[in-house]
């Protein structure tokens, strides 16, 4: 399920790209299919493991183009082991309401792109999150859990804090956002309530299938009650090194 959009945020064989907190790896696979040469970053090695197994597939069934790199790395996001500057497209998804400390892993976000380098970062919308905490305490409270609820406002106010040009902006997702307030209502572990897997079973069918009808559903409901909130920026580029995409849709 990818969140970001590459017609805003578009990647070239080659370009050194980052997922930071890169998790299932959906993003870095996506990359990795584009030929870029992809970091897969997160500090859960069971993750990594699991990421790594499907690169190696993914190079065997030659979904990657001949050239193309793909590694993880296990590190803390709030002090990355790479030089400044190392990467073209560095991706964070849905992991800052995570971090307590989330200005300073924004620094590091910026600090690893390259002049004129663009970044993809997600939260959960305000809506469709404050409605989750309201209806389950378990929601934000679990180990690991969200540790705050963004406008998309904050969280552009924090990003241009640290030094990145504010670009265009979306919200995807609409249609898994009842999903996780029927799970927040009767409980976020009661996968079995009949509601909840019944719900869970057309996610999965309209994952797989992408029905025109859902498809257009979702767009029109996106606005309103998607369940992430993209945000698109660039690292300001040296003179004369400009790069291109993120003025699309601005």
């Amino acid at each position: 399920m990818i969140t970001v959009d590459f017609t805003l945020f578009p990647i070239t064989p080659g370009q050194q790209v980052l997922d930071v907190g890169c998790g299932n790896g959906r993003h870095a696979f996506e990359a990795y299919r584009r030929g870029a040469d992809v970091v897969a970053f997160d500090h859960n090695e069971n993750d990594l493991a699991e990421v790594a197994t499907m690169f190696s597939a993914m190079r065997t069934a030659g979904e990657a183009p001949a050239g193309a790199q793909a590694d993880t790395v296990k590190g803390d996001a709030l002090d990355m082991p790479f030089e400044d500057g190392t990467f073209d497209r560095v991706v964070a998804a849905e992991i800052l309401e995570h971090i307590p400390h989330d200005t300073q892993a924004i620094a590091e976000l910026y600090r690893v792109l390259r002049p004129g380098g663009i970044a993809a970062v997600t939260v959960p919308s305000w809506l469709p999150e404050r409605l989750c905490w309201a209806l389950s305490e378990d929601y934000h409270t679990n180990e690991g859990g969200h540790v705050r609820i963004y406008t998309r406002a904050e969280l552009e106010a924090k990003l241009k804090a640290a030094g990145f040009e504010i670009g265009p902006h979306h919200h995807a997702h609409a249609l898994h956002t009842p999903y996780w307030w029927l799970k927040c209502a009767v409980g976020t572990a009661n996968e079995k309530h009949p509601l909840v897997a019944s719900y869970h079973r057309l996610l999965v069918w309209d994952i797989l299938r992408a029905p025109k009808v859902t498809r257009a559903t979702e767009r029109l409901l996106n606005p309103l009650i998607g369940k992430s909130v993209v945000v698109y920026l660039r690292k300001p580029a040296k003179a004369g090194s400009g790069d291109e995409g993120l003025g699309a849709g601005t």
